[in-house]
């Protein structure tokens, strides 16, 4: 090709890449003898600030026990969006399914006719202990900078259900 084809994405190149901007990549890479611990983020439904309550923390926690194809470490409900970090259990489980899984058993414990949550959400596997812990660092500080608490430690939808190691 010459001219302008050569430098202009064709349609269907110009097609994928918009399809890749709308949706995150799916699956996470698992590397044997290697520790994979994932940053997870999924929001509510049409960003509805319904999560950041006590019931919804109960029925979050007892959903990800449950779902112990994949260990919930780290995890922080904000009013419209939910961070977790986790670890896969289950090689026969994708992070989708596992996803998919505990969001439908926390619509059935709070009995809501409609999903709570968006249907894809956004991950990223972290690479070393330090990613770990600067996101971790981040992501707790979310209710101040959002000005819901002064101090993080006083935002009540947080904890730690399993040690993530490297």
């Amino acid at each position: 090709m010459v001219g302008r084809d050569s430098v202009e994405p064709t349609k269907i190149t110009a097609m994928r890449e918009h399809v890749g901007r709308e949706h995150p990549a799916k699956g996470v890479y698992i590397f044997r003898g290697q520790s994979t611990i994932v940053f997870l983020t999924i929001c509510s439904l049409n960003r509805r600030p319904k999560l950041a309550n006590r019931a919804m923390h109960d029925a979050l926690v007892a959903c990800w026990k449950e779902a112990d194809a994949w260990l919930v470490g780290f995890y922080l409900i904000m009013p419209d969006h939910v961070h977790l970090f986790c670890s896969p259990q289950n090689e026969d489980y994708t992070i989708e399914r596992w996803t998919t899984f505990w969001k439908r058993r926390v619509r059935h414990r709070i009995e809501a006719d409609e999903p709570v949550f968006q249907a894809h959400s956004f991950h990223h596997r972290l690479r070393r202990d330090e990613d770990c812990a600067e996101k971790w660092n981040y992501v707790r500080m979310n209710p101040v900078r959002a000005t819901i608490v002064t101090d993080a430690a006083a935002w009540p939808y947080q904890g730690v259900l399993n040690e993530l190691r490297w």
